[in-house]
């Protein structure tokens, strides 16, 4: 991640004049003896192969990060005492030492270019063309190299420095261990011997995108270095936030190298934005420096939220306590630290770190930071790798490079580097490592990244900070450390993101809204159609810049209901003459004439192409009126929806169905082995209209006179318009009437441009105003009449008296009283049948006894009776009875005959 930048000016290559271009070329192929004298996978003796035993005494590795940064100066430190834990444990490479080469990425320009701005995109082929260039310089220098077989190295710290190495690391096939490149960039395809011993940017950016949403903001300014670090870094913090349907809204990057005035100039262009949202994404070095600027312009007022990446935290672990300025400049904000669970082995470096950094402090004490942390595993990660290379078999062995051998001759001697042979099984024993370390359990998942990554997420308050809350790439935000959810199923759902208070910039606890209105808070240009008819939606007022109407009242009544003060300016749009095009007034929203439309515009779907809708606050869609027509209710009123051909169609379709039903059930359902069951059938008619019959109406009034005339003299027989227009019309008209139902839906909405947060605003006052009646109270004031209102007049038109249904009452009242008459005769009959001549009629009691039997016959089931008649007339003629039953002996005795008889048979077959 981090690394110091150095100051140079950009410079010719090739140019053999000049005092500062000699220079420099000294200083670089200086930096060149080094990095071989450190890094040469052999030596110079004719580029022989260099074989060890299996167990050496000792095994050379390399690191290379600068010693003076804030990361660079805790990571010396620990890496230091890691190979001294290393070498003091027999236990972990078997009599094995580590040999460790450092060397500072800051030692000369070079390096420091590198890091820079002017070699952002150095490349292997470019570096190569470099180092030609040098040798035309005519410099002759003994290059004189000790012999050295490094098999890894430890670093680099910077993402620029990072992808020029690792083209070298990919040809000599040494393994790189950084502990500080962040960048989500360095994929295992292309640099395969490239290994990140720390956490990748790329989930530190989803849990930054996890923050963002979970306070429900959509849009971010994203304030980065420009360079590798800082490009890769905000994509992927675009990638992640598009994933959560939010935005980087404005990007504002900075030269590595930026002066504290070019910082400024970049700042106020952010100030001038809307978003009040923004993430810092840059360097320990100068980080405090833009917090500074943007303290100085006001940015760290109330209403600012500021997110910074892990570089703060990394500071206010290394430099701690901060002076008063700084610490005044960076209070309210949120950052985020890579999490490292506690355990008794980080106590106990922890408490090591005091004496550790004793002969360290000349510049002033400094602190642990979890960079410093990572280096240390990172050692003990390697340590372990080279021990299960050893226990493998693998031989530490270096073989000519052909492609490096042709530049020989070369005062360079580039022909001295040699590839690694167990380059690839150290790589492999490498990524297997499964270790637990002061960072927790180190180990690789299949595409690199440690295992588990996870964050803390920190606010700045007074001169400490506070841990609000934890991210993991396992279960998303909680306030609970990761380690205490793996053993739950992952739940990643919105009620189970958690994160304590904050306090924002400002000294407040209210969550910022997150934006504010554009080119400092000018008044909103909101664009009003300037109706000329149903005037009590939308009006001018004559003579007055100022508009009243149903719309506009819910308009104002929603912005009252905003947590802040929202400057606007009503414009007319239209000629006054004639109705606008509310299609057009919302595509001028998009091509930035307004700011916003508001008035009786519907929400269809080619306008919700070209901006954002609020809530609706009328429901609103086509329906059609027709005049009413007042007819005489009489007896047979009920018949007078269908005409005489209708119900014999309808008559005719009943039997058809029926008959239908019967030929496809009859075989199959008992139910229908009978007579065809009536069936009900509805028969609908759609009456299509030619365009040629259209009219187009332009008014109120024109609506009625046309109604009133009526299609053979010059008028219509119905209109259709929106709802809303409709129940305003029809409010003080009550000859007229809806027919049928509503076949469109839609409703009215406030247009805002896309994305646009006042939508969300807006929509959630119309909301309020809907659940407290204030809508209601609003609707009535501007949309009902004392006159008539719509659903009266409806209703008068709908209802029909009891007595336009007496007629059918007299049928159904017949066809009942036929049918109990019928019954009635039958049961009369069935008891005479079954209890006349029984009792005797002599007396009053006897006809109260026939009543009685009567009743009684009458609640019987007819089966029941029927049986009790059968008994009765058994007992009548015994004689048949009897007849019957001798029958019957007789015939079960020939039967019992018989049987004996074929018994008999088959035992006489069988003996």
């Amino acid at each position: 991640m981090g690394g110091s930048a150095a100051f140079f000016r950009p410079f010719s290559l090739c140019s053999d004049s000049g005092l500062i271009i000699r220079q420099f070329a000294m200083n670089v192929i200086w930096v060149l003896v080094l990095i071989l004298l450190v890094f040469s996978n052999g030596h110079f003796s004719n580029g022989v192969s260099t074989n060890s035993s299996n167990r050496p005494e000792e095994v050379k590795i390399g690191s290379m990060f600068a010693f003076s940064s804030a990361i660079g100066k805790v990571a010396k430190v620990a890496i230091e005492a890691a190979i001294e834990d290393v070498n003091s444990n027999p236990a972990i490479l078997r009599g094995t030492k580590l040999n460790l080469t450092m060397h500072d990425a800051n030692f000369s320009g070079f390096m420091g270019m590198v890091e820079g701005k002017h070699f952002r995109h150095v490349e292997y082929l470019c570096y190569m063309e470099f180092l030609k260039c040098l040798k035309n310089q005519r410099r002759t220098l003994a290059l004189k190299f000790m012999e050295s077989e490094t098999v890894a190295i430890i670093g680099p710290q910077s993402s620029v420095t990072a992808h020029v190495v690792s083209h070298i690391a990919n040809e000599l096939q040494v393994p790189l261990l950084s502990f500080a490149v962040t960048d989500p960039t360095f994929s295992s395809l292309q640099y395969p011997f490239f290994v990140r011993t720390t956490q990748n940017d790329q989930f530190q950016m989803a849990a930054i995108a996890d923050i963002v949403d979970y306070y429900e903001w959509r849009d971010v300014i994203a304030i980065y270095a420009d360079d590798d670090f800082g490009r890769n870094g905000i994509a992927a913090l675009s990638d992640q936030l598009a994933g959560k349907r939010c935005q980087i809204s404005y990007k504002a990057p900075l030269d590595p190298q930026a002066t504290r005035t070019e910082i400024m100039d970049v700042l106020v262009k952010v100030a001038l934005a809307e978003s009040r949202i923004l993430v810092l994404h840059t360097y320990p070095t100068w980080g405090l420096d833009v917090l500074s600027v943007g303290h100085y312009l006001g940015m760290m007022d109330s209403g600012y939220v500021w997110i910074a990446t892990n570089w703060l935290s990394t500071v206010l672990d290394t430099d701690s306590p901060l002076s008063s300025e700084s610490t005044d400049n960076i209070q309210g904000l949120i950052t985020l630290r890579m999490y490292t669970p506690e355990s008794e082995l980080k106590r106990n470096f922890v408490s090591r770190w005091k004496n550790l950094t004793t002969h360290q402090m000349a510049n002033g004490p400094f602190g642990l930071n979890t960079y410093g942390l990572y280096a240390y595993d990172t050692v003990w990660l390697l340590a372990h790798a080279i021990d299960a290379f050893f226990s493998q078999g693998g031989n530490i062995s270096f073989s000519n490079d052909s492609r490096l051998s042709e530049l020989n001759g070369g005062n360079l001697h580039l022909d001295a580097l040699n590839i690694f042979d167990g380059g690839k099984l150290l790589l492999n024993n490498i990524l297997n490592v499964n270790l637990t370390g002061l960072t927790g359990n180190m180990r690789f998942s299949s595409d690199r990244s440690l295992f588990r990554p996870a964050f803390e997420v920190i606010n700045v308050i007074g001169t400490g900070v506070r841990t609000i809350g934890y991210w993991s790439n396992y279960s998303g935000l909680s306030v609970l450390p990761p380690e205490t959810l793996y053993s739950k199923p992952p739940n990643r759902s919105s009620s189970n993101q958690n994160l304590y208070l904050v306090m924002w910039p400002g000294q407040t606890t209210q969550k910022p809204r997150g934006w504010v209105f554009p080119n400092n808070g000018r008044a909103l240009k909101i664009g009003v159609p300037n109706r000329v008819s149903y005037r009590e939606f939308v009006a001018e007022v004559p003579g007055t810049e100022m508009f009243k109407g149903y719309c506009i009242d819910v308009f104002t009544a929603a912005v009252n209901l905003l947590p802040y003060a929202l400057p606007y300016k009503l414009i007319p749009f239209g000629d006054g003459v004639k109705n606008p095009s509310c299609t057009e007034l919302v595509r001028l929203i998009t091509a930035g004439v307004y700011d916003a439309a508001i008035g009786d515009i519907a929400i269809i779907t080619n306008r919700t192409r070209m901006v954002d809708f609020t809530q609706p606050f009328i429901e609103s869609g086509l329906v059609v009126v027709a005049p009413v027509k007042k007819l005489n209710s009489d007896a047979w009123a009920f018949l007078r929806p269908f005409s005489g051909s209708m119900w014999m169609v309808t008559g005719g379709f009943f039997l058809l169905v029926g008959i239908v039903v019967w030929i496809l059930e009859h075989r199959l359902n008992d139910d229908f082995r009978g007579p065809p069951r009536k069936q009900v059938v509805t028969i609908l008619c759609e009456l299509g209209i030619h365009e040629s019959r259209l009219i187009a109406l332009n008014s109120p009034e024109e609506y009625e006179e046309a109604l009133k005339k009526g299609p053979k003299n010059g008028g219509v027989a119905a209109l259709v318009d929106e709802r809303a227009y409709v129940e305003l019309f029809l409010s003080s008209r009550c000859e007229f009437s809806i027919v049928g139902q509503e076949f469109t839906k839609n409703g009215w909405g406030f247009a805002f441009p896309r994305d646009s947060p006042l939508a969300i605003d807006v929509s959630t006052a119309i909301l309020k105003l809907s659940e407290n009646g204030e809508l209601q109270r609003i609707h009535d004031k501007w949309l009902m009449s004392s006159a008539c209102s719509s659903q009266g007049a409806k209703l008068a038109v709908d209802r029909l008296q009891l007595k336009s249904f007496s007629g059918l009452f007299i049928i159904c009242g017949l066809a009942c009283f036929l049918a109990l008459l019928m019954y009635f005769v039958k049961m009369v009959g069935q008891y005479i049948r079954h209890y006349s001549g029984e009792e005797p009629e002599s007396s009053g009691s006897s006809r109260s006894s026939h009543f009685q039997t009567f009743l009684t016959f009458a609640d019987e089931k007819e089966e029941d009776v029927k049986n009790r008649s059968k008994r009765r007339q058994l007992e009548r003629d015994p004689n048949r009875s009897n007849d019957g039953g001798m029958e019957s002996t007789s015939a079960a005795s020939n039967r019992c005959t018989e049987m004996a008889s074929n018994r008999s048979v088959s035992f006489g077959s069988g003996v």
